[in-house]
């Protein structure tokens, strides 16, 4: 080939490369409703959880079940059923191999509906998460599909409920994970000693667990609903009134079709349930209720009343001031500002002090959990943190009105980790899992943060458009919060860090680079986060840092998985945190992990990720100890925050005796 051919043809294929590495900034669906369930006069909640019937699908023949209409009858009637327990992986329950299921499961199981809710109501098929990919079926009628794990979706069911007898919901669950979910994986076809099998692979370092995590309700509205209540809040400038901002939507026609004004009435109560601020909606279904003598939403440790919620009663009324439906929600009243060298909540400086976690725990695998729940927020409050990142996917519901009681900050994070190879497809349901993330955190005060992923690939070539349009969606959702990422890559290679308002950086000093090697932190610490600052002139976090640590492994000197090395590493970290505090624009640190966590097998993993200060069982290591004395000094120092009285284990009377 001549020289100006090869020229020509290589022309042709750059042209096309590039060609394909154009991302268009198309639309997403935008959700609708999902209210978490709430009772109230005109609605009724009944829980689906426990044990329903499960059936694994053939690995090779993944789509058997809908071929053979598996959910036109009872799985009972398919193949042998096992009990399986909703909420809760399926994976950890069985003793057989179910925990590397690659493909589709199906679990059902049957109740009755009222006779009841047959008169003048609505009746809606609720589940908290499925993961990844559900189809959902009542009575053998196909009523939703859903992707993206770890968000909730709903469905009307009104019209296919048998009233006053048995009824059955029927849902498939799929696993797998390629390049084009949320988050991203691969599945490859392997030969075993049996012939082949199939194999889910992925990146990222926790276990993808699936099925049915959340909880799953019935509830009832009334033909005309409240289906959407949006609320912002304000604060003056000296935290002593506020203004609570609220808009509704309704779902259903007007009771009078010949005047079709409906309006809201809405009710604001503080904790003791005395009334502070009433009033009515405009036209719009919106308006704003001033409060006096407010009492503003601190974090903990920031306020002797951290976490304070009103209650904010929506009453949507016909024209005729018949009341049609009633809604409550807690509310928060406090602000958000940030500059390119803080982050302030009601006027104040913040110091994110916490952790990178996981919603994983034994048996259960990401199923949720009460017990567990309020085990780990009480283990939150003791060692002094006031905030974490749901690291790396949405956390239950139950889990974020929890945060707004208890004033803990959230780092809301989609389940975007480790994305690379970007294209059309991904972008869209990337943006998808954003829009359907900020449609059901935006009323928490607990959510101060968005985070668009975590650990992105962000040298490739096209990383810098993807990250524009997906930072620039997140901002059109919501301006009343800023937004950030978790980062790996370095910072002379990243493409995504100038889109964001906060740079948030993870780094794994002394484990993954220079192993061992205490005396390589500090500095390298403060470098990297002087050199993020300098690049974006933004906000920095360290949002991870830490060291595996095998509990009861005890090595003086210091040594790799030790707990005597993972106390080390982060005495070098908070050194370094201490000189990066000085400059101002250094506003928080989060240790990696929480608790120990379960990943996929591996030989560097015994047992999996054991990162955690806490056990997987939830027991202090050697590190939470330490971790509690800093971050109660912090507070101390930052917040004017108390000791707790046992925070320092009594030595000896260091005073000097009198004679007698």
């Amino acid at each position: 080939m001549s020289i100006w051919l090869f020229s020509f043809v290589s022309g042709l294929f750059l042209l096309h490369f590039s060609i394909a590495l154009i991302l268009i900034n198309k639309e997403v669906p935008q959700s609708r409703g999902m209210l978490y369930p709430r009772e109230s006069e005109t609605r009724e909640v009944r829980s689906l959880d426990g044990i329903w019937n499960f059936v694994r699908s053939d690995q090779a023949n993944p789509t058997q079940g809908v071929r053979e209409e598996w959910y036109s009858k009872d799985l009972s009637k398919s193949g042998p059923t096992i009990p399986m327990p909703v909420p809760a992986s399926y994976n950890d329950i069985t003793t057989d191999n179910l925990r590397d299921h690659v493909g589709t499961v199906w679990y059902d199981r049957k109740f009755f509906a009222p006779r009841s809710w047959a008169v003048d109501q609505r009746v809606w098929l609720r589940f908290g998460s499925v993961h990844y990919e559900a189809y959902v079926w009542v009575n053998g009628q196909k009523v939703v599909k859903h992707e993206i794990g770890h968000l909730p979706f709903e469905a009307e069911v009104t019209h296919l409920l048998k009233y006053g007898a048995e009824n059955r919901v029927t849902v498939m669950c799929d696993n797998a994970l390629i390049q084009t979910t949320v988050p991203q994986g691969r599945i490859t076809e392997l030969p075993n000693d049996e012939g082949m099998t199939i194999v889910q692979s992925y990146t990222f370092d926790f276990f993808n667990y699936a099925g049915i995590h959340r909880s799953v309700h019935l509830y009832t509205t009334p033909k005309t609903f409240i289906e959407e209540v949006v609320v912002t809040t304000n604060l003056s400038k000296d935290n002593v009134g506020g203004e609570v901002l609220y808009s509704v939507k309704f779902n259903g026609s007007a009771i009078n079709e010949a005047d079709n004004a409906l309006y809201v009435r809405a009710q604001l109560y503080d904790r003791e349930g005395k009334l502070v601020a009433n009033g009515t909606s405009d036209a719009q279904l919106s308006g704003s209720l001033q409060v006096d003598n407010v009492n503003p939403w601190w974090p903990y440790l920031m306020h002797p009343e951290p976490g304070y919620l009103y209650q904010l009663e929506v009453k949507l009324h016909a024209s005729n001031d018949e009341l049609l439906d009633v809604y409550r929600l807690k509310v928060g009243l406090r602000t958000l500002s940030w500059s390119n060298a803080t982050f302030q909540i009601n006027g104040r400086p913040v110091y994110f002090r916490g952790f990178g976690r996981h919603e994983d725990a034994d048996v259960r695998g990401k199923g949720l959990d009460n017990a567990l729940m309020v085990r780990d927020f009480n283990l939150l409050k003791w060692i002094g943190a006031n905030a974490y990142r749901t690291s790396h996917y949405p956390y239950s519901e139950e889990s974020m009105q929890f945060a707004d009681e208890h004033g803990i900050m959230i780092v809301d994070e989609c389940p975007s980790v480790d994305a690379e190879n970007y294209n059309q497809e991904l972008l869209g349901k990337h943006k998808s899992s954003l829009e359907q993330l900020i449609h059901r955190d935006r009323n928490h005060p607990s959510v101060v943060m968005w985070s668009i992923a975590n650990e992105p690939r962000t040298r490739e070539m096209n990383a810098d458009s993807y990250f524009q349009l997906v930072a620039n969606l997140t901002r059109s959702l919501d301006k009343t919060r800023p937004i950030t990422a978790a980062i790996a890559t370095p910072w002379t290679d990243d493409k995504a860090g100038r889109f964001l308002d906060i740079i948030s950086f993870n780094r794994y000093n002394a484990w993954y680079s220079n192993t061992g090697r205490l005396d390589m932190v500090t500095k390298k610490v403060v470098e990297e986060a002087v050199a993020w600052n300098k690049k974006y002139n933004k906000p920095v976090i360290m949002a991870e840092y830490g060291a595996d640590t095998l509990e009861g492994l005890h090595l003086q000197p210091a040594y790799v998985w030790s707990e005597e090395f993972q106390t080390e590493v982060f005495a070098r970290h908070f050194k370094a945190f201490d000189i990066l505090r000085k400059k101002g624009w250094f506003i928080g640190e989060f240790v990696w992990n929480f608790a120990d966590f379960k990943t996929a097998q591996s030989y560097t993993r015994v047992g999996g990720n054991k990162k955690g200060v806490f056990t997987r069982a939830r027991q202090p290591k050697a590190s939470a100890h330490l971790l509690r004395k800093r971050y109660f000094a912090l507070a101390r120092e930052l917040d004017d925050s108390s000791f707790p009285e046992d925070l320092f284990t009594y030595i000896a009377d260091m005073g000097k005796t009198e004679n007698a």
